[in-house]
């Protein structure tokens, strides 16, 4: 795939291209969705099937208040863009000059101007511009004068019942809903960031803990204990994790995610890991002393085990159909 971070670096002979844009938080369903689409209406015209998207939620720069915290990182983001088989990705830094660009202005000079664009594909709530005063109208009008074709798709909905959206899923992911916002997603929330030195507390119970950098790729779910994998160099190890500020104990300032990989003792330290979230075991609870706490790491542990046992068998009964 090819990526471009800026208007300037885009090659002038790119294209003529299918292009869709948006924030593309998450790429759940619904933005894979539209990938899908973008990406049949591209081999269907022999065009170059690209998406624009921004460094941030254009909220960070113009109400940072009512921002909210991103389900993916953009490196995680344009990982999955690639994956999903996109030819060209744009990632244009949401800055003032960007805010303050009319819709005709977008239109001409990053639709047409930059990308050569033959077919514009948007949702139905799209909107661009300053002010966010362009919308699917203002694409029609313009698109006799640019050349392009304009394709509307309407929201994606799994079941018929639920509407696919990053603001839901952020929701769910809140409440420790981990394998609900997996259904929503196309895939298990992930997160990811390099492992650290902690106070080695879980390894003086037994129980030795990847304790990851606060510095963390993507959404964290709720306070509490998970069944999952810590994933490393593909790798994906059976874990327990906990998130939280381990209330037993004093003088935990921050917000700690940690793995326990099931079983097993690895020297982790420095390496970059991810941790697949499964299923919701508990919340975060403080416990009277060191004794009923290994007692209950114990049973998380067994029922992190017995969700991943369940989890693998029908991984392999799925192989085997």
């Amino acid at each position: 795939m090819q990526f471009y971070d800026s208007l300037d670096a885009i090659p002038a002979d790119l294209g003529p291209t299918a292009v869709t844009f948006g924030k593309f938080d998450g790429i759940h369903l619904g933005h894979q969705h539209v990938i899908a689409e973008l990406l049949a209406v591209a081999r269907e015209r022999d065009l170059t099937p690209t998406v624009v998207t921004f460094d941030r939620n254009p909220l960070a720069l113009l109400d940072p208040a009512r921002a909210p915290e991103n389900l993916t990182s953009p490196t995680q983001k344009r990982q999955l863009i690639e994956a999903a088989g996109i030819d060209a990705m744009v990632e244009l830094p949401f800055d003032r000059a960007l805010s303050t660009r009319s819709a005709e202005d977008f239109i001409d000079n990053v639709l047409v101007g930059a990308l050569h664009a033959s077919v514009v594909l948007v949702g139905p709530d799209t909107r661009f511009g300053r002010g966010g005063l362009g919308h699917f109208d203002t694409l029609v009008d313009h698109s006799a004068a640019g050349g392009y074709e304009v394709r509307r798709l309407e929201f994606f909905s799994p079941d018929d019942d639920v509407r696919v959206s990053s603001t839901r899923i952020r929701a769910l992911m809140a409440t420790g809903n981990v394998s609900e916002a997996a259904r929503l997603l196309g895939r298990r929330p992930v997160v990811r960031s390099m492992v650290v030195h902690g106070q080695k507390r879980g390894r003086a119970l037994g129980y030795p803990t990847a304790n990851l950098d606060p510095a963390i790729e993507g959404f964290v779910p709720a306070d509490g204990v998970y069944a999952g994998y810590l994933i490393l160099d593909g790798r994906r190890l059976p874990s327990a994790v906990s998130i939280g500020n381990n209330p037993t104990f004093d003088g935990v300032p921050q917000r700690q995610v940690e793995a326990y990989v099931i079983d097993d003792d690895l020297d982790l330290y420095d390496r970059v890991v991810e941790i697949e979230f499964v299923e919701f075991i508990r919340g975060m609870v403080k416990f009277d002393g060191i004794d009923p706490l290994i007692v209950q790491m114990k049973s998380d542990t067994d029922q992190a085990r017995e969700i991943l046992r369940v989890d693998q068998l029908s991984r392999a009964a799925l192989q085997r159909d």
